[in-house]
């Protein structure tokens, strides 16, 4: 028993030696910055790149969660009637935002979904919001960029934020209809194009969205053309009324970082 007892008082400080050798053979580095990661830096993404993170600040539009600087929002009118709130963590903008986004999009850093979720999680909505949303629903890729990426990261930052706020995800009410080119270097008129009729709400998931206010989950937002024509068709399919979610927001003219 004496022996038993030494080896479960041993075994953590041995699990932590070993994580110690292997971060001093293997050091951890920041997917954004590179920099080596300290001991102190909870997750992937290093303290530093964090506290630099440019958040969207106060006030904000009631509905569509973007700073207004006392005059009246420019950004809502992106927004179509059934969509019931927008929120944005940050601005995907500048070296950090920017690179927070890249490394979870094309980095292949998959597992910086649950760094990003717990900032999106913070952020505030209008009560009837937090009282009537039903489930979260990731934007879908489409099978040839799922095969070309490995993950759907807006799946991933669904999942990550479920576990905050206590919703299930919603994976089989919303579908791609066909792939779209990417819409980072679109003009806003090339990405209403680019993805008008590309999702659709298939008819097993009717009964389902019949009422629903659903929260759809996006990496970033720039002119809002694809959770809008997500929003569209899950309308189409039944759902009530819709609002988005996203870690990252584009800035438009005029906005102030």
């Amino acid at each position: 028993m004496a022996g038993r007892a030494r080896q479960l008082w041993l075994a953590p400080g041995l699990r932590a030696g070993a994580g110690a050798l292997v971060d001093l053979v293997f050091p951890r580095a920041c997917p954004v910055c590179e920099r080596f990661l300290e001991r102190s830096d909870e997750g992937l993404i290093c303290g530093s790149c964090w506290a630099r993170l440019p958040l969207l600040p106060e006030p904000c539009c009631e509905r569509c969660g973007h700073p207004t600087y006392g005059e009246r929002c420019r950004w809502c009118p992106l927004l179509p009637p059934y969509v019931r709130a927008a929120r944005s963590a940050a601005w995907a903008a500048g070296f950090t935002g920017l690179g927070v986004v890249h490394a979870l999009k094309y980095g292949g850093w998959y597992r910086t979904a649950g760094d990003l979720a717990r900032r999106m999680a913070r952020v505030t909505w209008p009560l009837d919001v937090l009282e009537e949303r039903r489930a979260l629903v990731p934007v879908p890729l489409s099978s040839k960029r799922l095969r070309e990426r490995g993950y759907n990261q807006s799946l991933e930052l669904a999942n990550a934020l479920s576990a905050y706020w206590k919703l299930p995800v919603w994976t089989d009410v919303l579908e791609r209809s066909r792939h779209t080119e990417t819409q980072t270097r679109l003009t806003p008129g090339e990405r209403l194009r680019n993805v008008s009729g590309a999702f659709r709400a298939p008819a097993s998931a009717r009964n389902v969205l019949r009422g629903a206010h659903l929260v759809v989950v996006d990496d970033v937002v720039t002119t809002a053309a694809t959770l809008n024509a997500c929003a569209a068709a899950l309308c189409e399919g039944g759902a009530r009324v819709v609002s988005f979610v996203t870690f990252g927001r584009a800035p438009a003219l005029g906005d102030r970082l």
